[in-house]
């Protein structure tokens, strides 16, 4: 018999920006189905508005529990519903405490799915930051943050991916002058081991990681600051000596062009726009996001809740759907057998 596809919890993030259209267009399609068992994880009032916004038709049905999820097909959602937040709360475009308070509801709810091995990936939709703030949630700034906390996580890392690219990051939600405070030789030597560590269990043997340096030309000798030779070259060294493919660091603006031609399988970037940017101008439509250093398999989206377009209708859903694939493909990685995958 072959083995089951793997369930995924898919969070609905923001309710009042375009996750729940993007839902609504992905699950209406039969690929999601075939290749996944999909749960959703948000407001069934919040899905139903999004089906009417995307124009699809949705057979929503609401669960107690994910053990009571069946197996699905194209116009069907599961939903499981953990927030106490109501339509009336909530105005589409719009920051609030009220769908900041949903949206973290819909994290943590996945979350403890997947840390109880309920799920085998959890896929997020975007969140606002301004709203959970606005919530109350001061530490939680972003997913990341979030899914520390309830894993009780000592290290995690944003890995981005798109085809031809991924790069992890040393550091995401940080300002520019504390990211570069960030940068040392025990945090680099740890993330290149978090980075490694996770692109084998994801399916890769040896995988080669880059080094992108601080500073303009990688410092010019110390003339343009010295974090590659005081940090970043020694740290580069004890990752060879534990065994690791690593070279660098390499001046930021060859590094990610010499990783797409294929001579690394990853770079670590050391601050979130130095990161993000070559993702994004390489391939911001199939690009995704992974989370590093928690025990399950979690996925996202790589853009934004987009208030300005929210009820629009004409939200594009690839990206949710190229992190529906990323997390299939790593969960059947980590199951093996019959389902084996590798790091896309």
């Amino acid at each position: 018999m072959p083995a089951p596809p793997p369930t995924l919890a898919i969070t609905m993030g923001d309710p009042a920006g375009i996750g729940p259209e993007i839902l609504a267009k992905t699950l209406a399609e039969a690929s999601v189905h075939e290749s996944s068992r999909p749960i959703v994880i948000g407001s069934a009032w919040a899905l139903e508005q999004g089906a009417e916004i995307a124009g699809v038709a949705l057979d929503i049905r609401s669960l107690d529990n994910a053990q009571n999820a069946t197996e699905t097909c194209a116009g069907i959602a599961q939903v499981l519903d953990p927030s106490d937040v109501g339509a009336r709360e909530i105005q589409l475009g719009r920051v609030s405490a009220a769908s900041g308070r949903a949206s973290v509801s819909f994290v943590e709810a996945a979350a403890r799915l997947a840390i109880a091995r309920e799920v085998d990936a959890m896929v997020t939709c975007p969140i606002n930051k301004e709203s959970v703030h606005a919530a109350g949630f001061i530490g939680d700034i972003g997913h990341q943050e979030i899914l520390a906390r309830l894993t009780k996580a000592e290290l995690t890392a944003t890995m981005l991916m798109t085809p031809g690219l991924r790069v992890a990051h040393l550091s995401t939600h940080k300002s520019l002058i504390e990211a570069c405070q960030y940068v040392t030789r025990e945090t680099v030597l740890a993330k290149l081991q978090l980075s490694h560590d996770s692109l084998v269990q994801w399916g890769m043997k040896a995988p080669r990681i880059a080094v992108a340096a601080l500073n303009p030309h990688g410092g010019e000798g110390g003339l343009l600051g010295r974090e590659e030779i005081d940090e970043l070259v020694p740290a580069v060294a004890d990752a060879r000596a534990a065994g690791m493919d690593v070279a660098g660091p390499f001046p930021a603006d060859s590094v990610f062009y010499r990783a797409i031609a294929g001579e690394f399988d990853a770079v670590l970037a050391l601050y979130h726009d130095q990161g993000h940017i070559a993702i994004k101008v390489h391939n911001f439509e199939d690009s995704v996001t992974v989370t590093m250093g928690i025990p399950f398999i979690r996925t996202s989206v790589d853009h934004g809740t987009a208030f300005d377009i929210a009820g629009k209708g004409v939200a594009n859903p690839k990206g949710l759907a190229c992190a529906i694939d990323t997390a299939i493909t790593l969960a059947n990685a980590e199951l093996g057998g019959e389902r084996q995958g590798t790091v896309p």
